[in-house]
């Protein structure tokens, strides 16, 4: 094994969004890393600032196959993580999760390394509990439309605890609530990427249902720094750990927030609510407080801001197709 200090690091869905700004923290803090990923929905323009890092590797790879690579931690962000993605091939979505896992937590066996599960709190459905807390088992519809990521990211939860108990592998599980920054895909159906972009167009705004639904939204820089921490954490620290911000808005308070902070001229445009999709969506955050010293920092202002810039360029400077 390296120098603690000094590590070379696996992480899967490297070129996506939450995958790309973990690999550039990784490498500001020292670490060579390994980026892999098979471009479904990741992007090249996600990672291109990094390809002449001295530190950083890419590898095109699928995880639900095999891979074959010496590493000294693994984080895994590989799977779609927006309905509009995982929905397209549910099949897919979750192959990704369960065989992916297992792919995963087979390499971290042999290696005797930790690994990092990115979930999701689409492990708690539809909840009846609110907020949510680790704790609560939630209420997910196992045949719906949503269910190949939902119950994908729930039997993936479940093969870290079996290695876990069984082998001895040491875990870390993230339950990672709707995050939003620089590098969305600007058509992934999300609900800040979806105003954003329509409101830069001045095009209609689309709110599901009657926009009462609510929302915790984190901002990127945030979530990367608490999943760091919790990574250099104790080994007895598995999780699952809630991730996100407990601050909770309705879905048209944010459309109209967006509005203002755009200068738009769209309207608001009312359509169906999709099946199974969340009421409410707020993260009990105590765990991370206490055991990981962490709350987020960035209001929200300032992240949509950071996240409307992004979008003017990239709205102005499409990035080629992978």
């Amino acid at each position: 094994m390296r120098d603690v200090k000094h590590k070379r690091i696996l992480v899967t869905g490297g070129a996506g969004f939450l995958g790309s700004h973990l690999c550039e923290r990784l490498l500001s803090d020292g670490h060579d890393v390994l980026c892999v990923d098979n471009f479904y929905t990741g992007s090249r323009e996600n990672i291109a600032h990094l390809f002449n890092h001295p530190q950083f590797e890419v590898l095109r790879h699928d995880i639900c196959l095999p891979l074959h690579v010496e590493v000294d931690e693994i984080y895994n962000f590989a799977c779609p993580a927006s309905p509009l993605h995982y929905q397209a091939d549910p099949i897919q979505t979750i192959k990704t999760s369960v065989q992916g896992a297992l792919h995963l937590l087979g390499l971290a066996k042999r290696l005797k390394i930790k690994i990092f599960q990115a979930s999701t709190s689409e492990v708690y459905g539809d909840p009846h509990l609110h907020p949510q807390q680790e704790s609560y088992w939630g209420n997910v519809n196992p045949i719906g439309l949503r269910s190949c990521y939902d119950e994908g990211k729930r039997c993936a939860e479940t093969l870290f605890f079996d290695y876990h108990r069984q082998h001895k592998i040491p875990i870390k599980v993230g339950r990672i609530f709707n995050t939003y920054g620089p590098r969305m895909h600007p058509n992934d159906g999300r609900v800040v990427s979806n105003f954003i972009v329509q409101a830069l167009k001045n095009e209609p705004i689309t709110i599901y249902g009657d926009g009462q639904q609510t929302r915790s939204f984190c901002f990127v820089d945030d979530l990367i720094e608490v999943i760091c921490r919790f990574m250099n954490s104790s080994d007895s620290l598995t999780g699952p750990i809630n991730i996100g911000n407990p601050e909770e808005f309705k879905v048209v308070d944010l459309a109209r927030q967006i509005l203002r902070l755009t200068n738009s001229k769209s309207s608001l445009r009312f359509l169906p609510l999709p099946s199974d999709d969340p009421k409410q969506r707020r993260p009990n955050i105590d765990q991370a407080k206490q055991l990981l010293d962490w709350q987020p920092s960035v209001p929200l202002e300032q992240g949509l801001l950071a996240t409307i810039a992004y979008f003017e360029k990239a709205i102005e400077q499409p990035a080629p197709q992978v």
